[in-house]
């Protein structure tokens, strides 16, 4: 067998193995070495299979040799392989750029285990992506979340605690309700594998159940991905974890959800279940607009950086709901590709907040006066990323939220309010960006609390500065050069609605 068949499974294998073995390595940087090495591999393994899926080729591995339904099954298909690059690129990144801030919020005698935990969270998202069956994600998801718990936790905000605590209870009533979902399929099918179980419901004649398992799984995965109202989660943990973790899970952490709730839905529940389709866009449809319109107003008034950003982020989240509930080629190309761009934005912005808050006095806007006078080279790639965010023309941003417009103008009186709720959530991300950009470049620089002195001007580190000023001209390069990412959308949006009723 050929190595490139074998990329599935290394795909989770790297960063789960090597887990272990960083919680033994105790010399300093060492563990983080280890865990960049291996996070380094799973980007390159996702880079190949990236390349491999635009090239053709399919990806479809059986652990032991054990074919589905009786053994483990993976397989990797465009969606797939395109989760697959924002998780492991953001893991990637963040671990390079925030080696400093690292250091800064993790004790030296914890970092082997906060590691450790990274990779496992690290393998456990992977895993989702690539796993074809249904209790596997959900084990996967377990992983996934057990571990994200802990490196949001890891940093020295104790205000992390109860944001944590807030996380697990409504991770766990998620992944209960997804558990439950898939059992009452299994009753019916009596197989967990995705592609049997799209089968066998076909034969199924008493669906009841069936609707009740959708109803379940759907509200389950929308806990998970934050999809408003159901994002209470997401803002605590993203302005109380360490700088770095927040740059990893703001990346990729709600897409995986997204993931799974798009799969799931498009194809086991639409492709059996006559007018779902109908039923899914009823359900996500309003929650998508007001998602948009309620978290951009919230953002507008938030006063701690991190905070506003995290609420940004449910805004965004509605966006790509938005363009799939339209259950379309070009909505659901749309919402796809705005997962891979909102996740070079926001991973952007957060690299930039980790290079800031090494300088800043903390990152409440009132704190941050003068910082773009003090860091411009640092603040200029904050700017470039949050143009992106807005969907400034020129960027990766516009280029989704222009599918996303085009995709709703197909839908006559419904699309024309769609397309304007896009222009209000653009115009409030326009408001709440510029309060930052207000206080960091005109506002007064803050004094030192020791000596009354101004802070010296100074920027982020090298290596971080680097790798956020690499993030924010890839936005810049997929608003110009978007064929790579559009392509890998427009073939996952083709694979979903192939198995529409």
């Amino acid at each position: 067998m050929s190595l490139s068949a074998q990329l599935p499974a290394l795909q989770i294998v790297v960063p789960l193995l090597t887990a272990p073995l960083v919680v033994l390595l105790k010399p300093r940087g060492t563990a983080w070495a280890a865990t960049t090495a291996a996070s380094a591999m799973a980007f390159a393994i996702a880079l190949a299979i990236a390349a491999g899926v635009l090239s053709g080729e399919t990806y479809n591995y059986a652990m032991g040799s054990w074919p589905a339904p009786y053994g483990i099954a993976l397989g990797i298909d465009a969606f797939g392989s395109l989760i697959l690059l924002l998780v492991t690129g953001a893991s990637t990144l963040a671990l390079l750029g925030c080696r400093r801030s690292l250091d800064a919020d993790i004790e030296q005698q914890r970092q082997p285990l906060f590691y450790a935990a990274w990779l496992l969270a690290l393998a456990g998202l992977s895993g989702i992506a690539a796993s074809a069956d249904a209790f596997n994600i959900f084990v996967f998801m377990e992983i996934s979340s057990l571990a994200g718990y802990i490196i949001v936790a890891g940093g020295p905000d104790r205000r992390a605690l109860p944001a944590v605590f807030k996380y697990l209870i409504m991770g766990t009533i998620g992944a209960t309700f997804y558990l439950i979902g898939v059992g009452l399929i299994y009753m019916m099918t009596g197989t967990l594998n995705l592609a049997d179980m799209e089968a066998r419901l076909g034969d199924v004649t008493n669906l009841d159940p069936v609707l009740v398992a959708a109803g379940f799984i759907t509200i389950g995965l929308a806990l998970k991905a934050a999809i408003f109202p159901l994002h209470v989660w997401l803002p605590n943990a993203y302005t109380y974890a360490p700088h770095a973790v927040t740059a990893f899970l703001a990346a990729c952490g709600t897409k995986v959800a997204l993931y799974v709730l798009l799969r799931f839905d498009f194809f086991v529940f639409q492709g059996n279940l006559a007018e779902h389709d109908i039923q899914f866009s009823l359900f996500l449809l309003p929650l998508a607009l007001l998602g948009i319109l309620i978290a951009s107003s919230v953002a507008l008034f938030e006063t701690n950086l991190k905070r506003l950003l995290a609420f940004s982020s449910v805004a965004q989240v509605g966006y790509i709901m938005l363009g799939a509930s339209l259950v379309t080629v070009t909505g659901l190309t749309a919402g796809i590709l705005h997962m891979f761009n909102h996740a070079l934005a926001k991973g952007g912005l957060f690299l930039a907040v980790a290079g800031l808050a090494l300088a800043a006095r903390g990152l409440e806007l009132r704190q941050l006066g003068g910082i773009a006078r003090q860091m411009p080279w640092t603040f200029g790639a904050f700017v470039i990323a949050a143009l992106s965010l807005i969907g400034i023309p020129g960027t990766a941003g516009f280029v989704s939220k222009w599918y996303l417009i085009q995709a709703t103008l197909d839908h006559g009186a419904l699309g024309i309010v769609a397309v304007l709720v896009i222009i209000a959530g653009s115009l409030l991300a326009v408001a709440y960006v510029w309060r930052i950009v207000e206080a960091a470049s005109f506002g007064e620089a803050a004094a030192q609390p020791d000596t009354g002195a101004i802070s010296p001007s100074r920027e982020a580190p090298t290596v971080l500065l680097a790798i956020t000023w690499l993030v924010a001209l890839l936005n810049v390069y997929f608003g110009v050069r978007p064929e790579a990412p559009v392509e890998l959308s427009r073939m996952a949006a083709e694979i979903l609605l192939a198995h529409l009723l």
